[in-house]
């Protein structure tokens, strides 16, 4: 993380979801300890309504879902792919952005 801190060159604004390893107790006096650089915003459990990542990684796997290949490679050019059609589309980055209610602009 200070590594982070370093290369960022400003505070880092961290969103996390509620894995036990974000909840420990040395994570979060480390938290406390650094929060003037550091901000972290910690997701419910399991929230895809908040997290707009959830609506593209179902579209991926929507393609790939019934992909019957013989090794990992395949699967991971497969995956590379439909991020890559993705990527072409904001339209559709962007609906899934705004079905959080979040924004980028706040």
């Amino acid at each position: 993380m200070l590594q982070a801190r370093l290369q960022a060159g400003g505070p880092i604004v961290l969103v996390w979801d509620n894995v036990r390893l974000h909840l420990a107790r040395g994570m979060r006096e480390f938290i406390d300890r650094n929060a003037d650089w550091l901000t972290v915003f910690q997701l419910p459990t399991y929230a895809p309504d908040l997290n707009p990542q959830e609506g593209i990684w179902s579209l991926v796997k929507r393609e790939i879902g019934n992909l019957a290949v013989a090794d990992l490679a395949r699967v991971v050019r497969a995956v590379e792919r439909r991020l890559k059609q993705i990527q072409y589309r904001p339209d559709v980055i962007n609906g899934y952005l705004d079905g959080t209610g979040l924004s980028l602009t706040d």
